[in-house]
């Protein structure tokens, strides 16, 4: 009842029969992001790289729902033909943690590309000698995509407010009474 987060094993079993529960922030952040932006999702092939607890499982669940009917493919840091499975991909889903892993040559022409990674990386252009690189090379990507989220400012707000509105609920108690 107070697992605004998402996380525990009763929210995630009710998350994947569709039932009311806390939804974990940055897969519901994620949905927001596709809802607000009008998205077709409706029999699109979407792709999310990574199967974290977290991020890609629940978001490939959440596109799996009744109402969003993406057919769905998970790959993550094993997945021998990852680049030939992107290919075919209309929404991308990046979540791996390992920066810059979707290149442009990944990706076809006018997909959907949300980049969840948030991984801090060296740099000598900042004053703290780090920058926060997400899974997705930008500058090769967005040429080709339709939308594409940025790292930071993306998805990150988005995971913010969806643990407030989770909070928020939790505080009403409107999930669960």
């Amino acid at each position: 009842r107070k697992d605004v987060d998402g996380f525990h094993p009763i929210n995630v079993g009710r998350m994947s029969i569709g039932l009311p529960c806390y939804v974990s922030a940055t897969p519901a952040g994620i949905m927001e992001l596709i809802k607000r932006y009008n998205i077709e999702t409706s029999g699109e092939n979407c792709v999310v790289i990574g199967r974290s607890k977290m991020v890609g499982k629940p978001a490939s669940t959440l596109m799996l729902q009744k109402g969003i009917d993406a057919t769905v493919t998970v790959c993550h840091s094993r997945t021998k033909n990852i680049k030939e499975v992107c290919l075919q991909a209309d929404i991308i889903i990046a979540a791996l943690g390992m920066p810059e892993f979707l290149s442009g040559d990944m990706v076809k022409e006018g997909a959907v590309v949300i980049d969840v990674g948030t991984t801090r990386v060296p740099s000598t252009e900042t004053k703290s000698g780090f920058r926060l690189s997400g899974d997705v090379k930008f500058k090769e990507v967005s040429p080709k995509s339709s939308y594409i989220t940025p790292v930071p400012g993306g998805v990150g707000p988005m995971t913010i407010v969806s643990l407030l509105k989770n909070t928020l609920l939790a505080a009403k108690k409107e999930v669960y009474q």
